[in-house]
Protein backbone atom coordinates (compact mmCIF):
# COMPACT_ATOMS: atom_id res chain seq x y z
CA UNK A 1 0.00 0.00 0.00
CA UNK A 2 2.81 2.51 0.51
CA UNK A 3 3.87 2.46 -2.95
CA UNK A 4 0.34 2.91 -4.22
CA UNK A 5 0.39 5.42 -1.52
CA UNK A 6 3.33 6.87 -2.82
CA UNK A 7 1.95 6.83 -6.21
CA UNK A 8 -0.91 8.46 -5.15
CA UNK A 9 0.44 11.37 -3.53
CA UNK A 10 3.21 11.52 -6.35
CA UNK A 11 0.08 11.72 -9.10
CA UNK A 12 -1.64 14.47 -6.53
CA UNK A 13 1.65 16.41 -6.09
CA UNK A 14 2.42 16.90 -9.39
CA UNK A 15 -0.66 18.97 -10.68
CA UNK A 16 -0.11 21.25 -7.78
CA UNK A 17 3.03 21.96 -9.06
CA UNK A 18 2.16 22.55 -12.62
CA UNK A 19 -0.82 24.69 -10.95
CA UNK A 20 2.35 26.20 -9.21
CA UNK A 21 4.23 26.78 -11.83
CA UNK A 22 0.93 28.32 -14.36
CA UNK A 23 0.42 30.80 -11.39
CA UNK A 24 4.11 32.29 -11.20
CA UNK A 25 4.18 32.54 -15.57
CA UNK A 26 0.95 34.76 -15.11
CA UNK A 27 1.96 36.72 -11.92
CA UNK A 28 5.11 37.12 -14.00
CA UNK A 29 3.47 37.89 -17.38
CA UNK A 30 1.03 40.45 -15.34
CA UNK A 31 4.39 41.95 -13.17
CA UNK A 32 6.23 42.33 -16.71
CA UNK A 33 3.65 44.07 -18.14
CA UNK A 34 3.18 46.50 -14.93
CA UNK A 35 7.35 46.79 -15.15
CA UNK A 36 7.11 47.75 -18.70
CA UNK A 37 4.07 50.32 -18.19
CA UNK A 38 5.60 52.10 -15.57
CA UNK A 39 8.73 52.49 -16.55
CA UNK A 40 7.34 55.05 -19.62
CA UNK A 41 5.89 57.10 -16.97
CA UNK A 42 9.31 58.19 -15.56
CA UNK A 43 10.54 59.09 -18.98
CA UNK A 44 10.87 62.57 -19.81
CA UNK A 45 8.53 63.75 -22.88
CA UNK A 46 10.53 65.00 -26.16
CA UNK A 47 10.54 68.79 -26.12
CA UNK A 48 10.62 70.24 -29.29
CA UNK A 49 11.57 74.02 -29.29
CA UNK A 50 8.18 75.50 -29.09
CA UNK A 51 7.12 79.64 -28.35
CA UNK A 52 5.66 78.74 -25.00
CA UNK A 53 2.09 80.58 -25.18
CA UNK A 54 0.53 81.99 -21.97
CA UNK A 55 -2.40 80.53 -20.09
CA UNK A 56 -5.15 83.57 -20.00
CA UNK A 57 -5.18 85.21 -16.32
CA UNK A 58 -8.33 86.16 -14.58
CA UNK A 59 -6.17 88.69 -13.22
CA UNK A 60 -6.90 90.77 -16.80
CA UNK A 61 -10.45 91.80 -15.84
CA UNK A 62 -10.45 91.81 -19.60
CA UNK A 63 -7.53 94.52 -19.83
CA UNK A 64 -5.48 92.02 -21.64
CA UNK A 65 -5.47 88.21 -21.59
CA UNK A 66 -2.68 87.64 -22.69
CA UNK A 67 -0.75 90.06 -20.23
CA UNK A 68 1.16 89.17 -16.64
CA UNK A 69 -1.21 91.24 -14.34
CA UNK A 70 0.24 91.28 -10.58
CA UNK A 71 -2.49 90.46 -8.27
CA UNK A 72 -1.65 93.17 -5.23
CA UNK A 73 0.04 96.67 -5.15
CA UNK A 74 2.87 95.61 -3.19
CA UNK A 75 3.55 92.03 -5.43
CA UNK A 76 3.92 95.04 -8.77
CA UNK A 77 6.19 97.45 -6.70
CA UNK A 78 8.85 94.52 -5.68
CA UNK A 79 8.04 93.51 -9.75
CA UNK A 80 8.63 96.78 -10.98
CA UNK A 81 11.97 97.02 -8.68
CA UNK A 82 13.22 94.03 -9.64
CA UNK A 83 12.48 93.88 -13.55
CA UNK A 84 13.39 98.00 -13.35
CA UNK A 85 10.29 98.48 -15.92
CA UNK A 86 7.78 101.02 -14.45
CA UNK A 87 4.46 100.12 -13.38
CA UNK A 88 0.96 101.12 -14.84
CA UNK A 89 -1.71 100.89 -12.12
CA UNK A 90 -5.25 100.78 -13.91
CA UNK A 91 -8.33 101.74 -11.77
CA UNK A 92 -11.51 100.93 -12.42
CA UNK A 93 -15.04 99.58 -12.30
CA UNK A 94 -17.13 96.48 -13.37
CA UNK A 95 -20.01 99.08 -13.38
CA UNK A 96 -18.81 101.86 -14.30
CA UNK A 97 -19.44 102.25 -18.06
CA UNK A 98 -16.95 104.68 -18.49
CA UNK A 99 -14.06 102.28 -17.16
CA UNK A 100 -15.73 99.61 -19.77
CA UNK A 101 -15.13 101.91 -22.86
CA UNK A 102 -11.80 102.21 -21.77
CA UNK A 103 -11.24 98.54 -20.98
CA UNK A 104 -12.31 97.48 -24.78
CA UNK A 105 -10.63 100.04 -26.59
CA UNK A 106 -7.07 99.13 -24.34
CA UNK A 107 -7.69 95.70 -24.78
CA UNK A 108 -7.76 95.66 -28.55
CA UNK A 109 -5.10 98.19 -29.50
CA UNK A 110 -2.60 96.15 -30.89
CA UNK A 111 0.18 98.74 -29.70
CA UNK A 112 -0.86 99.49 -26.31
CA UNK A 113 -0.97 95.82 -24.90
CA UNK A 114 2.67 94.51 -26.99
CA UNK A 115 3.83 97.84 -24.89
CA UNK A 116 2.18 96.89 -21.83
CA UNK A 117 3.58 93.52 -21.99
CA UNK A 118 7.00 93.79 -23.13
CA UNK A 119 7.97 97.37 -20.86
CA UNK A 120 5.57 97.75 -17.89
CA UNK A 121 4.53 95.79 -14.88
CA UNK A 122 0.70 95.62 -15.02
CA UNK A 123 -1.54 95.83 -12.40
CA UNK A 124 -5.65 97.06 -12.27
CA UNK A 125 -7.42 97.00 -9.15
CA UNK A 126 -11.47 97.50 -8.98
CA UNK A 127 -10.70 98.89 -5.04
CA UNK A 128 -8.76 101.83 -3.76
CA UNK A 129 -5.24 101.05 -1.98
CA UNK A 130 -3.70 102.32 1.25
CA UNK A 131 -1.44 104.48 -0.82
CA UNK A 132 -2.48 107.81 -0.80
CA UNK A 133 0.08 108.79 -3.51
CA UNK A 134 -2.13 107.32 -6.28
CA UNK A 135 -5.38 109.73 -5.78
CA UNK A 136 -3.37 112.49 -6.15
CA UNK A 137 -6.20 114.64 -7.47
CA UNK A 138 -9.10 112.24 -6.07
CA UNK A 139 -10.62 108.47 -6.41
CA UNK A 140 -11.96 108.56 -9.45
CA UNK A 141 -12.33 105.81 -12.45
CA UNK A 142 -11.00 105.16 -14.66
CA UNK A 143 -7.82 106.01 -13.48
CA UNK A 144 -4.10 105.30 -14.63
CA UNK A 145 -1.13 106.13 -12.93
CA UNK A 146 2.67 105.19 -13.47
CA UNK A 147 4.97 104.54 -10.77
CA UNK A 148 9.04 104.12 -11.20
CA UNK A 149 10.74 101.69 -10.34
CA UNK A 150 12.19 103.51 -7.60
CA UNK A 151 8.69 104.03 -6.24
CA UNK A 152 8.06 107.46 -6.94
CA UNK A 153 4.40 107.94 -8.44
CA UNK A 154 4.51 109.80 -12.11
CA UNK A 155 2.52 112.90 -10.80
CA UNK A 156 3.87 114.69 -14.22
CA UNK A 157 2.30 112.21 -16.59
CA UNK A 158 -1.15 113.37 -16.83
CA UNK A 159 -4.03 112.85 -19.16
CA UNK A 160 -5.80 116.11 -21.19
CA UNK A 161 -8.63 116.40 -18.10
CA UNK A 162 -7.69 119.52 -15.79
CA UNK A 163 -10.30 117.80 -13.24
CA UNK A 164 -9.55 114.84 -13.54
CA UNK A 165 -5.59 114.09 -14.37
CA UNK A 166 -5.16 110.73 -14.63
CA UNK A 167 -8.44 109.87 -16.20
CA UNK A 168 -8.68 108.22 -20.03
CA UNK A 169 -11.47 108.03 -22.09
CA UNK A 170 -11.58 105.64 -25.26
CA UNK A 171 -10.76 108.18 -28.00
CA UNK A 172 -8.15 109.32 -25.38
CA UNK A 173 -5.60 106.12 -26.28
CA UNK A 174 -3.31 108.20 -28.46
CA UNK A 175 -2.41 110.49 -25.22
CA UNK A 176 -2.38 107.00 -23.12
CA UNK A 177 0.21 105.72 -26.16
CA UNK A 178 2.60 108.55 -25.83
CA UNK A 179 2.27 108.90 -22.04
CA UNK A 180 3.42 104.89 -21.71
CA UNK A 181 6.20 106.63 -24.34
CA UNK A 182 7.24 109.12 -21.90
CA UNK A 183 7.42 106.97 -18.49
CA UNK A 184 9.82 104.55 -20.46
CA UNK A 185 11.57 107.70 -21.75
CA UNK A 186 11.95 108.95 -18.43
CA UNK A 187 12.39 106.33 -16.50
CA UNK A 188 15.47 105.31 -19.00
CA UNK A 189 17.03 108.17 -18.67
CA UNK A 190 16.14 109.64 -15.14
CA UNK A 191 18.05 106.21 -13.09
Amino acid sequence: MTVSGEGEFAKTRLPGKQKVAVMMKGFMSVFLVLVAVSSSWGKPEKSTPQVQKRVPQTLSRGWGDQLIWCQTYEEALYKSQASNKPLMVIFHLDDCPHSQALKQVFANNKEIQKMADEDFILLNLVFETVDKHLNPDGQYVPRIIFVDPSLTVRADIIGRYSNRMYAYEPNDIKQLLANMQAAKKLLKTEL
